[in-house]
């Protein structure tokens, strides 16, 4: 049986914590984060990571009101649609998270490239 505030717990405090590992490791600081894309599996825990982390709610990407839970496809949906409706800057640094099934977890970070006039798949 599936204890969901301790999952929902968990789930925030490894995501919070892999963020600022990422981070660490890239000698970035949160602030200089243009776009943080987490798992999209539930809107109360993107939140709550957003703001462990002090990252305003206009720099979250989102699409799970949209789309809901599209799993392991979450982050790749998620940048797609961002980058689609011009929220992805090239040069801007984003910051991934996610947890999944057997509360696996991890972050990265990535400057995101310039993707005008490439072919969109």
């Amino acid at each position: 049986l599936m204890d969901g505030p301790a999952v929902f717990e968990r789930a925030l405090r490894e995501m919070t914590a892999s963020s600022r590992r990422a981070l660490d490791k890239a000698g970035w600081e949160v602030t200089s984060v243009g776009r943080f894309v987490p798992h999209q599996a539930n809107i109360r825990i993107i939140r709550g990571v957003a703001e462990q982390l002090g990252i305003g709610a206009e720099r979250v990407v989102a699409n799970i009101e949209d789309v809901g839970n599209t799993v392991a496809a979450s982050i790749p949906l998620a940048l797609a649609d961002a980058h689609d409706t011009d929220r992805m800057v090239a040069g801007e640094r984003v910051l991934l998270t996610s947890i999944g099934a057997g509360l696996a977890w991890g972050s990265a970070v990535l400057t995101w490239p310039d993707l005008r006039g490439k072919a969109r798949v």
